[in-house]
């Protein structure tokens, strides 16, 4: 199966976003074949979580786990060490007051 590139993937769910009216950045720009994707969900009433891709060794399964949550500044200070130790890392932040990031819909959840 061919993997998607990251920047493609970041690009289709940007995308994705945009057509629901839900505000996202790129704050962190990382590999653009390769880069592993975060997805900080800001709420924007001082809590935040930040969401990382997990594999499962034994079934292959791919899905969306919580890498980090609870105070905003708390969550960055989680991305700022992720960062640190993967440069090639991509952050986008999602700023939606009803917690939608899209990540459980189909295409973006597998």
């Amino acid at each position: 199966m061919t993997r998607l590139t990251a920047e493609f993937w970041v690009k289709a769910y940007l995308a994705r976003l945009r057509l629901q009216g839900i505000p996202a950045f790129v704050t962190a720009h990382g590999d653009d074949t390769a880069g592993t994707v975060l997805v900080k969900l800001n709420t924007l009433d001082g809590q935040a979580r930040a969401y990382q891709r997990s594999f499962d060794l034994m079934t292959g399964a791919r899905a969306w786990v919580v890498l980090s949550e609870g105070a905003e500044t708390l969550v960055d200070a989680a991305i700022a060490r992720q960062r640190k130790s993967d440069p090639d890392l991509w952050v986008i932040e999602v700023e939606d007051r009803d917690g939608r990031h899209l990540l459980d819909e189909p295409g973006l959840s597998d």
